[in-house]
């Protein structure tokens, strides 16, 4: 299918690897140029090589904190215009509430609601001007399931999704949509960093705890961060205008309910 985006750019957050870099692979594929930033200069210039070499597409990487005002500022400097916008930020650490400072709770409503929210702020008029844009946030699967040791992701996201709800049914009339993507057990640093804790309370290895969970997931495996970047792409396309406000669960199944 082609996606009707090729030649539009793209913002695409914390994208030197793992779900972002997914994101910004797919749009590629689909002759999106893109600016991609992360905090780690030499990993972002080598995802950004690799992305031009791959898809041969104009690619400006920008390395820095996407959280602060002065990561935002250079990002939209190098992308003042976009087309499409993918929020992405690394998730706060688990724990136990208990363990967790006001500091904590900031960085993480900074980092997983407000950063977003500036972005958005920052670009949607433009997009609605143009009559073009697709904003895709990446949260969490725990936003429909809450997960009890990533309560600071729990509360942080879901604050995100009530103020998208909203705001995405203002902006679709003109042909700007808004959608998070809620990605469940996929391969990446993150679901490392979480199964290490789950580790480390239970008394078991890293890899015992990775392998229980492939067994429980109903798909039997981890997501691809291709696979997730395929379902960013779509959102992206000039073909998904009537989707807008929505949370689109990427699981395998996980999340046992109907609705």
């Amino acid at each position: 299918m082609d996606l009707g985006i090729s030649g539009k750019w793209a913002i695409v957050c914390a994208s030197s690897k793992g779900l972002g870099r997914g994101s910004a692979e797919a749009l590629a594929a689909e002759g999106v140029n893109l600016v991609i930033t992360a905090r780690t200069a030499a990993t972002l210039e080598q995802t950004a090589d690799e992305i031009r070499a791959r898809h041969g597409v104009e690619v400006i990487a920008i390395a820095g904190d996407i959280t602060t005002e002065a990561g935002r500022r250079e990002v939209l400097k190098a992308c003042p215009k976009p087309d499409i916008l993918v929020n992405n930020a690394g998730g706060p650490p688990p724990g136990d509430f208990r363990d967790w400072s006001l500091d904590d709770w900031q960085a993480a409503l900074n980092a997983n609601m407000l950063t977003p929210i500036e972005m958005i702020k920052a670009t949607v008029d433009g997009m609605q001007e143009r009559g073009f844009g697709r904003i895709v946030n990446i949260t969490s699967a725990a936003v429909k399931a809450p997960i009890d040791i990533l309560g600071l992701s729990n509360g942080a996201r879901a604050g995100l999704t009530g103020f998208v709800a909203g705001l995405a049914r203002k902006t679709v009339a003109h042909n700007v949509t808004i959608n998070n993507l809620l990605p469940g057990p996929f391969d990446t640093d993150r679901l490392t960093s979480n199964f290490t804790a789950v580790a480390r309370a239970r008394g078991k290895t890293v890899e015992e705890v990775k392998a229980a969970r492939m067994r429980e997931n109903p798909a039997g495996r981890f997501g691809t961060i291709e696979e997730f970047g395929a379902a960013c792409a779509f959102l992206c396309g000039d073909k998904a205008g009537f989707i807008t406000g929505q949370n689109i669960l990427l699981d395998g199944g996980s999340y046992p309910g109907t609705l």
